[in-house]
């Protein structure tokens, strides 16, 4: 062992000759001596009388600290322990604390592990401590382990062990500097009463547990984060799944084989992100980017050595301990004190495997009636908030604007518009193909009116919109990341056209470079979303999990196209005090990491404008990117609607709207944004779709019934039979 790797104080007894040759030769080469054993005998003294003990006869003994080149002077072992635990009477009984130090504990994992080890030993809560990690002491660990300049560079084992020596030499501590690992678990897990978890790999948590599970070991674990303390009862309940069932059944073998991007969903999944603190929540989000690794305070840690003692301790006594976790939120404690002057959030997790019941109709039928509210139901709209109801009859329909279905996304109803566009086109082709195509008057009853559009059935078609009657059903949304591959000249002309063919006009973004400009700005135009808090619960508002809530309306989170990674920190950014937290520091970049990513992957950008910033130039817009969808979606390309939070504002006052905090910026996004499109003054943008090439979706989002589109001041829209 050399002179780093000595952590085990050596126990003389200068009684011995061995021993006593050892004592003078330390004495001889200038080891310093302190001697305290009057001091003790004194204080035991004391104590023996008071509890009425009989005198220990046992002889007195010199420990030597190698490190640090000490020699002390104390009593000996039962008077030791007699003495240094005396202050745990009567919370530990003497009877408990003999049974407690008959116990072998192990910890793996010596940062929060230090703490733990340390409260142990410093409790009296073990008979013989097993510390395994294989890292060294780094300058940033010295906010939270108690150790020294001087001890840089030390294995972190080594280093507690030190340090429980020097508090309690008779203690045995056995120490593997290489970590917990498959070759030396077996020995490590020999004999042992009770393993505390809190390393950093996922795969050695996991493998703590198949051990421990297979020799009915129980575990804990504390996370430095709002208090959270998990046990695993195995010794009690051999057949209790892993990290109480939140891994499923996946192993460490199976782990082992993952990267860490891999893992991420995992280790969200076992510290439940819906109940982190809002800090750690951000800073998830912050890692990676901001942060190297996630934060740990010291207070923290050391709470959570003392949660875990009181359970070692209980387990160790016999006393009830189940298994189970609780969170000992000691900050959102201290934030709420009560005077005493005064006398007076699980979310299930998103259903498995593809969408049972995707409703997708096999045609439009041959009632005319029918037909178009059947059309206008699979129209797209801003987060399938569907703003339209209808009344049709035998004359015809009228679509409506439904004020109520809006967000602040939806400056002066302008997104609503371009939806009721949409579905007017839907309603158009619906017409044509049954050869009952009338004229169509925009807002027949006024501009401020929410009668958007009234469609009048006659004898006419348009062979155009009566080829695309399939393609209305079939449109989807598909948020997929693209290959990359770039628009071939042709593509980009049949659907330029499109966009012609309803007044709108068409700017594709195709350009490596100017692809690279926007999917920044539209990375910073989302994190902006996610910063304003009126934004973010509209935005988080959306978001449906099936069986939980119905995916009538709303973006079922299982079509957002998101990898495992991303999907399992849905539960982090959905919550409002994390997005505080980022917003307070003026951070959170990340999070447009994703949209940043998907535009960069993408085809083209295909912006739809229009010649105005009236309600009925919108609602031509709609049209337009209808047609546009539905020509890339027959060309075979996948569509993705990736509208900024400035899409709808047209000044600095509704920019200011939107998010007063971050005006500035929004201003200098929207002009960069009109810029490398293009925008000629007094137009409007209706919608930026995303166009790539990809792979097809699984699951579709899902529509109001038709009853629910009924408007209630006119002809109610018919039932569909079984609908």
């Amino acid at each position: 062992m050399t002179e780093d790797q000595e952590w085990r104080a050596q126990v003389l007894d200068e009684r011995t000759a061995a021993d006593g040759a050892t004592l003078e030769r330390l004495r001889s080469t200038g080891t310093r001596v302190l001697d305290l054993r009057a001091e003790q005998h004194a204080d035991l003294a004391r104590v023996q009388s008071l509890v009425g003990a009989e005198p220990l006869t046992e002889p007195d003994r010199w420990v030597h600290y190698p490190w640090r080149n000490t020699l002390v002077g104390v009593v000996g072992p039962r008077s030791f322990d007699l003495l240094r635990l005396d202050r745990n009477r009567n919370k530990i009984t003497r009877s408990q604390q003999l049974a407690l130090r008959s116990r072998t504990v192990g910890v793996v994992g010596l940062s929060v592990g230090h703490a733990v080890a340390h409260a142990l030993a410093l409790e009296g809560l073990c008979g013989q401590l097993r510390l395994a990690d294989f890292d060294t002491l780094a300058l940033s660990n010295l906010n939270r382990i108690p150790a020294t300049l001087l001890d840089l560079g030390l294995n972190k084992a080594v280093l507690a062990a030190r340090r429980i020596a020097e508090l309690d030499p008779y203690l045995p501590v056995t120490v593997w500097t290489e970590g917990l690992t498959a070759d030396n678990a077996e020995e490590f897990f020999d004999g042992l009463d009770l393993v505390v978890e809190e390393c950093d790999s996922l795969d050695v948590k996991v493998l703590v547990r198949e051990l421990a599970r297979a020799r009915g070991v129980p575990v804990v674990m504390e996370t430095s984060d709002r208090g959270l303390l998990d046990v695993e009862r195995f010794d009690v309940d051999p057949s209790r799944p892993l990290f109480h069932g939140r891994l499923g059944g996946l192993t460490s073998a199976e782990l082992a084989g993952l990267s860490q991007q891999e893992k991420i969903p995992y280790v969200l999944r076992v510290v439940d992100a819906t109940q982190v603190s809002a800090k750690m929540g951000a800073s998830l989000v912050e890692t990676g980017s901001t942060l190297a690794t996630w934060p740990q305070l010291g207070e923290d840690v050391l709470l959570g050595a003392a949660t875990v003692a009181a359970v070692v301790r209980r387990i160790g006594t016999g006393e009830p301990m189940p298994s189970g976790r609780v969170r000992i939120d000691i900050d959102g404690q201290v934030a709420h004190l009560s005077d005493p002057l005064d006398l007076d959030r699980q979310d299930p997790a998103p259903a498995d495997g593809q969408d049972p019941g995707a409703e997708h109709p096999a045609g439009l039928g041959t009632d005319p009636a029918l037909a178009v509210v059947q059309a206008v139901r699979w129209a797209p709209s801003g987060g399938n908030i569907q703003p339209w109801s209808v009344s049709a009859d035998a004359t015809g329909a009228r679509l409506h604007l439904v004020r109520e279905r809006t967000t602040a996304m939806d400056v002066a109803h302008r997104a609503g518009h371009v939806a009721l566009g949409a579905a007017l086109y839907n309603a158009r082709v619906a017409a044509a193909s049954l050869g009952v195509l009338g004229p169509v008057q925009l807002f027949p009853e006024g501009p401020s009116s929410d009668v958007v559009a009234e469609l009048s059935f006659g004898t006419g078609t348009d062979e155009q919109l009566r080829g695309r009657a399939g393609l209305v059903l079939q449109r989807v949304t598909n948020r997929a990341t693209g290959d990359g591959a770039p628009l071939e000249p042709e593509v980009a002309e049949l659907l330029t056209q499109a966009a012609a063919d309803q007044g709108g006009q068409l700017r594709l973004v195709t350009d490596r470079t100017d692809l690279a400009e926007a999917a920044e700005l539209l990375a910073a135009a989302d994190r902006i979303r996610y910063l304003t808090p009126r934004l973010h619960a509209e935005m988080v508002g959306e978001l449906r999990w099936p069986g939980r809530d119905s995916v009538a309306s709303g973006l079922d989170v299982r079509t957002l196209g998101l990898a495992a990674p991303d999907l399992a920190t849905l539960d982090v950014v959905r919550r409002a005090d994390v997005m505080a937290e980022l917003a307070a520091w003026n951070a959170g970049r990340p999070l447009g990491r994703d949209t940043r990513a998907r535009v960069l992957s993408s085809s083209a950008l295909a912006v739809v404008t229009v010649a105005g910033t009236d309600a009925a130039s919108y609602v031509r817009g709609g049209e337009a990117v209808q047609s546009v969808w539905l020509r890339a979606h027959e060309l075979g390309l996948a569509v993705h609607p990736t509208s900024p939070v400035f899409l709808y504002a047209v000044d600095s006052a509704e920019l200011r709207e939107l998010s007063e905090p971050f005006l500035a910026e929004l201003e200098q996004l929207q002009k960069a944004f009109h810029s490398l499109v293009e925008l000629p003054p007094n137009h409007g943008v209706a919608l930026v779709l995303r166009l790539s090439s990809a792979a097809a979706v699984t699951v579709r989002s899902q529509r109001l019934s038709v009853a629910q589109l009924g408007h209630q001041d006119g002809a109610a829209a018919p039932g569909i039979p079984g609908d």
